[in-house]
């Protein structure tokens, strides 16, 4: 397998697409769980298919590119997972391709092979959950298009009006995924210590990187968002977290071989005197990007594989050194390369169909959506969950704004300041929803609070569970 995509031949790009497809076969064969973020990316995108708008009235951290993505996706297929998943092949194959581009045409390494994209692919399997279409798989498609635009600079070894072009990049990957706005000081970085870059170029960098969210902060100015923007979107990222969506185990396990191998291949730089000076320099940027890429973990909302997208591109950049540098080719690093496909293959299957029994590790138990335990009635409603939502909405629709609960909380756990009480009034008779499932008995306080709300709300016979009076 190794030595197929050690050779430089034009069909090899099929070939990493239909590599890529084979890895996603089980997606085919028999689905995959739907996670409870994917659930809220659709609720998302559902609620904004009806009129309502971003942060204004849908109370989500999900960035705005990837908000407007899912709106896009339900306005034209509803609320369908496979859409979802079809959507994020489109994506990583487009990176896929794209990666390996760069790395090949621009001869990156001393042997021009289709091996960084053979890993690329890999690396996007080392867990099922990232076969959904994540606003970290999505901003990392931009990012990598920085990483292009750079690479052309360091080649020509002369800074032009590309600097630009990657600023807009990471400023568009912001927008799908807040956290690599970081990135713009990784092109500060990589311009400032491997370019003759001026202060003129560094500007013109930062201008590119702002001039997409300036506009995005005048679409909400005009439309009377700008301080719900501020409060879903901005301040979230360090407030919002959802620690009951961790899965530790699952996440060590996905990223040991990936980072593993790219440790290896950045160590055995050091060994290898055979680079030229830009592939050099190539080399320390693909490396800050990783120690970037650590920064970002504090900002995550939790861990899961899927949210570790952005370190596959280094991961595979530096594997590829790695395998590249055995001298001769040999049996031994085609049994390493085969042996590593076979467990990442292994870690995914587990995780989808559990094929060893009794071991959880690798299926996401946390992030997994489970059909809640509501009466046969409360089927194709639009229903309230106050508290974390796991699976409560996957039959029902979301009323009011308070989609997230770590963001509806500032109104509804504030419900001593009069303000918050009139927005949540506000908000329920914008939306009413036909069932209010408290799972953190709140309603009581809410009743007695708006005397207006307690004429149309009534406890139902069951418990925690409050309906609209007819």
């Amino acid at each position: 397998m190794l030595s197929f995509f050690r050779v430089n031949a034009r069909y090899q790009s099929i070939s990493l697409v239909v590599f890529f497809l084979l890895l996603r076969l089980p997606f085919f064969l028999g689905g995959a769980p739907l996670l409870i973020p994917e659930l809220s990316w659709m609720l998302v995108g559902e609620q904004m298919g009806r009129g309502f708008m971003l942060y204004r009235d849908v109370w989500d951290n999900v960035s705005p590119f990837s908000g407007l993505t899912y709106w896009l996706i339900d306005t034209l297929f509803g609320r369908t997972q496979w859409v979802y998943q079809l959507a994020a092949i489109t994506v990583s194959v487009v990176q896929i391709l794209y990666f390996n581009y760069v790395i090949h045409s621009r001869e990156v390494f001393p042997e021009r092979t289709f091996l960084p994209g053979a890993l690329y692919a890999l690396f996007l399997n080392i867990s099922f959950d990232m076969g959904t279409l994540s606003p970290m798989l999505m901003a990392n498609t931009f990012l990598l298009f920085a990483f292009g635009a750079i690479v052309k600079i360091l080649v020509r070894r002369e800074v032009t009006t590309q600097v630009f072009e990657m600023g807009l990049y990471i400023g568009i990957a912001t927008l799908f995924y807040l956290p690599a706005s970081l990135f713009m000081i990784w092109a500060f970085l990589a311009l400032l210590f491997y370019t003759g870059s001026t202060v003129r170029h560094h500007l013109l960098g930062l201008f590119g990187s702002l001039f997409p969210l300036l506009m995005v902060v005048l679409f909400f100015y005009m439309n009377n968002g700008i301080e719900s923007l501020n409060r879903n979107l901005l301040t979230s990222v360090f407030q919002v977290k959802q620690y009951n969506l961790n899965d530790f185990s699952s996440l060590i396990a996905s990223l040991l071989l990936p980072l593993g191998f790219g440790v290896m291949g950045f160590m055995r730089i050091f060994t290898t005197l055979r680079f030229v000076n830009y592939q050099t320099r190539i080399q320390q940027v693909m490396a800050l990007w990783f120690i970037i890429a650590v920064f970002t973990i504090p900002l995550m909302q939790f861990m899961a594989p899927m949210q570790f997208v952005i370190f596959i591109p280094p991961a595979a950049f530096f594997a590829t050194h790695y395998f590249q540098s055995f001298r001769k080719k040999s049996w031994a690093d085609e049994f390493q390369f085969i042996t590593m496909g076979a467990v990442i293959l292994m870690i995914q299957y587990q995780g989808l169909r559990g094929i060893i029994p009794g071991i959880s590790m690798g299926k996401l138990e946390n992030l997994r959506a489970k059909q809640a335990a509501l009466p046969e009635q409360i089927q194709n409603k639009r229903v309230l969950v106050l508290g974390q939502h796991s699976g409560e909405y996957i039959n029902n629709y979301t009323a009011t704004p308070y989609l997230n609960w770590e963001l509806a909380s500032y109104d509804l756990r504030n419900l001593d300041n009069f303000d918050s009480v009139i927005h949540v009034y506000d908000n329920f008779k914008k939306d009413p929803p036909d069932y209010v499932i408290d799972k953190v008995n709140i309603m009581p306080k809410l009743l007695y609070r708006v005397p207006a709300l307690r004429s149309q709300y009534e406890l139902s016979p069951w418990k925690g569970i409050y309906q609209r009076k007819i």
